[in-house]
């Protein structure tokens, strides 16, 4: 089950106050060089209640990492809540994946600001990250800032429909 504490938290009555709202999954993947940096997130995101499927890689044997980007793009691709982060070594090779697949919009995202701004204004549904540019605090709260954030359409939609047009 995933819960997004920022979401509805304390809505209602003192009877409602502990429910809260339930947001869509996160999938998550890295190649061998973002491991480590992908457990911690792992760990922070079940620790903060979001239901968590990760789709590898398990081990730092090298592995090709579009394989784990085509794995989590087509599960986030055209959904509305289910969000995806993927990680490697510079993030670089994972957003250009995940960006080549219909529906998604990855965002290699280095801090919380940028994180922020890649939901507002691009709709991101797929955050990355270079896992020897970023520490472990710095992609908690990045990670936090992007699951938190909504879009903010408006002038902002008219340019991401452009996307993928030409």
């Amino acid at each position: 089950m995933t819960i997004n504490p920022a979401k509805n938290a304390m809505i209602g009555c003192k009877k409602h106050r502990n429910r809260i709202k339930i947001l869509g999954k996160v999938f998550i993947g890295s190649d061998h060089g973002g491991v480590e940096l992908k457990k911690n997130l792992v760990n922070y995101l079940s620790k903060s209640g979001y239901e968590t499927i990760d789709l590898g890689s398990t081990d730092k044997q090298s592995v090709d990492y579009p394989d784990y980007a085509y794995k989590v793009a087509h599960q986030v691709k055209d959904q509305t809540e289910d969000k995806g982060v993927l990680i490697c070594k510079t993030g670089v090779g994972m957003s250009i994946t995940a960006n080549k697949v219909s529906g998604v919009r990855a965002a290699l995202c280095s801090h919380p600001d940028i994180a922020e701004l890649a939901r507002k204004h691009n709709n991101a549904n797929l955050i990355c990250f270079g896992a020897d540019f970023i520490t472990s605090e710095n992609a908690r709260k990045s990670l936090d800032k992007f699951m938190k954030t909504h879009f903010e359409a408006g002038r902002h939609a008219r340019r991401v429909n452009k996307i993928g047009k030409k």
